[in-house]
């Protein structure tokens, strides 16, 4: 799907966002200073940077002000720093995003994939096929070789909101926040039921359910 440079100091941090963020079909590049950050971002097609602040050499913020010099690449600044100057001062280098430490792999996923969308990056057709069923998000429709197949706008939303986050787990707060929004009045096991109308009208097998946690999409390949 796209290219990501993870500049992380910490090696275990690096590996465990590298193996997430390699379940949507990313290919990862891993740097563990800022000069090979910025040797790495030279040599490669770098479509995002997880860019932490604190690292050896030169520091995160020196970096991200190096590569806004020649690119307006997505950034997302990750470090364990709290302070508002740090902030302030991430965004004023023209950072797109900051998340902070500890920090939740569903929710850095999730930024990761609004970065990408609003780059143009990750953008889904217009149709997809399942199988022999073709979904129409634009036209929020859906057809097989038998006709027209009787799906709602809100299974459809679901589904677009599943495949834009290709084989990242979604918790159904998640999904309820980004389809209802949080003041509207709907538990988390109506997302069960969209669910099970969704694999039952369109035969998907790509929806997985992840116990205890909530809902992906995988496609083997």
């Amino acid at each position: 799907m796209a290219t990501l440079l993870i500049v992380e100091d910490d090696r275990k941090t690096n590996e465990a966002i590298c193996e997430y963020l390699k379940s949507a079909g990313h290919m990862l590049i891993s740097a563990y200073d800022g000069a090979a950050a910025l040797q790495s971002f030279d040599e490669y097609n770098i479509d995002l940077i997880v860019l932490d602040i604190m690292l050896p050499k030169i520091s995160g913020l020196s970096v991200l002000h190096e590569i806004r010099q020649k690119s307006s690449v997505p950034i997302l600044m990750l470090t364990a720093i709290e302070d508002e100057y740090t902030q302030v001062t991430s965004f004023d280098e023209q950072a797109d995003d900051y998340i902070t430490k500890p920090f939740s792999m569903v929710l850095l996923g999730r930024r990761i994939t609004a970065l990408l969308r609003r780059s143009g990056k990750g953008i889904l057709p217009n149709t997809i096929a399942f199988g022999d069923v073709i979904v129409d998000f634009s036209g929020y429709s859906a057809k097989d070789n038998n006709g027209k197949i009787d799906i709602t706008p809100k299974e459809i939303d679901l589904l677009k909101l599943l495949v834009e986050h290709k084989g990242l787990v979604l918790t159904r707060t998640q999904i309820l926040d980004d389809l209802w929004g949080d003041s509207y009045p709907v538990i988390d096991r109506t997302i069960d039921t969209y669910i099970k109308n969704l694999r039952k009208k369109l035969r998907l097998e790509c929806i997985v359910t992840v116990k205890g946690i909530g809902y992906k999409y995988e496609v083997n390949t």
